[in-house]
């Protein structure tokens, strides 16, 4: 049996596979984001999912023969690492694990562990390859100076663009009205205070913020669609430089994914997307997801341990895990 975890900032996924491929059972708890929630909160995010996938597949740790932990900002802050990667012996009990960065599960899933580049745009963004046993990544620096085309990235623009639009440096759209309802705001200047108290807002509830910038940019908000429209082009350009950095000769049609909350947002971002990377590089084949991100894990997992599974069990698997 296979466990793969897809840890996020808003959410954790779990997923268990049997031998044939087949969901055993599935969870969901929340954050595993160590900024936010700490090491111990990322412990106790991981046992509780595996406690519950454990309790529904009826069978105990040491029966999973592969595990894949994938979370967010794994691999980049060296003090911590080594305390997240130890949680699967020490706090979880589990024997054979490998935790990653969750953009494995992503692309993983999107693209079912073959050649190619998934870009994720969830509360952060991230675009991930691997293309003949080389993997690359672009993107995924953080929310205060990276993270663009994500939700998070979206919410702050949006609500830059809200104050332009409130002094007059902009001209007034739906989005302006649609901010002061949402915040309920006596002046506009409320604003300031409510998102600058410290306490205010997680990093992932700030970044529901992104959903009042979808809503204008539906509404017809042209300042708000052009939000989205340089979204799409900050995604594709860390496509193309992933691309680069995994050395695929140029005139190799490429399989590229994506997966995210962000593209469930309707169709502005994934049409952004479609458009500037037609543009910057046509050989880039924009296709849907295969699998969600914690399939991907469970997949990977399987593939660590040198099972691939065919593509009858693949399809019989997707039949019941519509993305």
């Amino acid at each position: 049996m296979y466990l793969g975890i897809d840890g996020g900032g808003t959410k954790t996924a779990f997923v268990l596979l049997a031998a044939d491929g087949q969901p055993l059972a599935r969870a969901s708890t929340g954050s595993a984001y160590h900024p936010q929630v700490g090491v111990a909160g990322v412990r106790d995010t991981l046992a509780q999912g595996i406690n519950e996938i454990l309790h529904l597949a009826s069978i105990s740790a040491s029966q999973i023969t592969s595990t894949f932990i994938g979370l967010p900002a794994y691999g980049e802050d060296p003090k911590v690492d080594p305390e997240v990667a130890g949680l699967g012996s020490v706090a979880l009990h589990l024997d054979s694990y490998q935790c990653g960065n969750d953009m494995v599960c992503s692309w993983a899933g999107s693209l079912a562990c073959t050649d190619g580049i998934s870009v994720i745009a969830g509360t952060g963004s991230i675009a991930y390859g691997e293309f003949e046993g080389r993997h690359a990544r672009s993107g995924g620096w953080g929310e205060v100076f990276g993270d663009e085309g994500s939700a998070y990235w979206i919410a702050r623009e949006g609500l830059n663009l809200f104050s332009r639009m409130s002094d007059g440096r902009v001209a007034p759209g739906p989005l302006q009205q649609l901010v002061r309802q949402h915040f309920q705001l006596s002046t506009d200047l409320d604003l300031a205070g409510i998102i600058n108290d410290p306490s205010s807002a997680t990093r992932s509830e700030f970044a529901q913020i992104a959903r009042l910038v979808a809503d204008a940019a539906q509404a017809g908000d042209v300042k708000a669609q052009g939000v989205f429209t340089q979204a799409g082009l900050e995604l594709a350009q860390m496509i193309v430089a992933t691309r680069h950095l995994l050395e695929i000769p140029r005139a190799r049609i490429l399989p590229v994914s994506y997966t995210g909350g962000l593209f469930h947002s309707g169709d502005w971002l994934l049409t952004a997307l479609r458009t500037a990377l037609l543009a910057l590089d046509a050989t880039c084949q924009l296709q849907p997801p295969k699998f969600d991100p914690a399939v991907g894990a469970a997949l990977y997992a399987a593939r660590r341990v040198g099972v691939y599974f065919s593509s009858h069990q693949l399809d019989q698997l997707a039949e019941v895990t519509r993305v």
